[in-house]
């Protein structure tokens, strides 16, 4: 399989969403972002000013959540959220469902609410993720979903928040590719995490992946292509 490092880099959504990473933590985190050059770096709402203020001038776009992690937010607050967001500079929202209306068959109020949050992202120039939680969900809810995002013209749909009790499946990313339309791209979250997995979601039509384990990835990645391997440390960044 042909590919470069910018290739794999920029499918990745290096994610700083751990409630215990501290402020140190979020700055390591971003600076390792810029060194691998990566998508973007999914941070916690209340630190996204700064990381947009750190990635300005880079190509790594800087990215929050939207009703996170459960997705039980009201409508109102969502897009609350979601305005607060591109106000601080986010350039990518990762957006939970409602699971709990989608688990009860509430096709009007789920597309409104997605609805609320595209329509403040897209009005500003900006894109979204919606995040499905496809463990707590059955195939016949999963393409409900991915046929509203079609509708709404979401910029991606996701399979997980990486807090659920389960992640990407090859099943569910073939599903979701296969019933949303050519204008969504789909994301996979929750269980990529080696160089493998990446090339294998990527054959099966993704275009980005949320990961913690960025560095040993694209550092495989490297290796494999040649290049030198990067190392990030709180003093700096080198490669050898």
């Amino acid at each position: 399989m042909h590919y470069s490092y910018e290739d794999m880099a920029k499918m990745i959504d290096h994610s700083l969403l751990n409630p215990t990473l501290n402020t140190d933590d979020l700055q390591n985190g971003i600076q390792l972002a810029l060194a691998y050059d990566v998508a973007s770096v999914c941070i916690l709402p209340y630190y996204m000013k700064e990381c947009a203020n750190l990635l300005s001038g880079s190509t790594v776009k800087a990215s929050t959540t939207i009703g996170f992690p459960h997705g039980g937010h009201t409508t109102a607050i969502k897009r609350a959220e979601a305005e607060q967001a591109v106000a601080d500079g986010c350039e990518e929202l990762d957006m939970v469902v409602n699971i709990s209306k989608v688990l009860s068959g509430d096709r009007d109020y789920v597309k409104q609410d997605i609805a609320a949050v595209i329509e403040v992202a897209h009005a500003a120039g900006q894109k979204v993720k919606v995040i499905f939680e496809n463990c707590y969900l059955d195939d016949t809810q999963k393409i409900r979903l991915c046929e509203i995002c079609t509708e709404l013209n979401a910029d991606w749909v996701k399979t997980s928040t990486g807090y659920g009790s389960g992640g990407a499946t090859h099943e569910d990313l073939k599903l979701m590719r296969k019933h949303t339309g050519p204008n969504v791209q789909v994301k996979a979250a929750g269980g990529v995490r080696d160089l493998d997995s990446l090339l294998t979601v990527r054959e099966l039509g993704v275009t980005r992946c949320g990961a913690s384990r960025t560095s040993d990835i694209l550092n495989e990645a490297r290796t494999r292509l040649g290049l030198p391997v990067i190392e990030v440390t709180s003093t700096g960044t080198s490669s050898y």
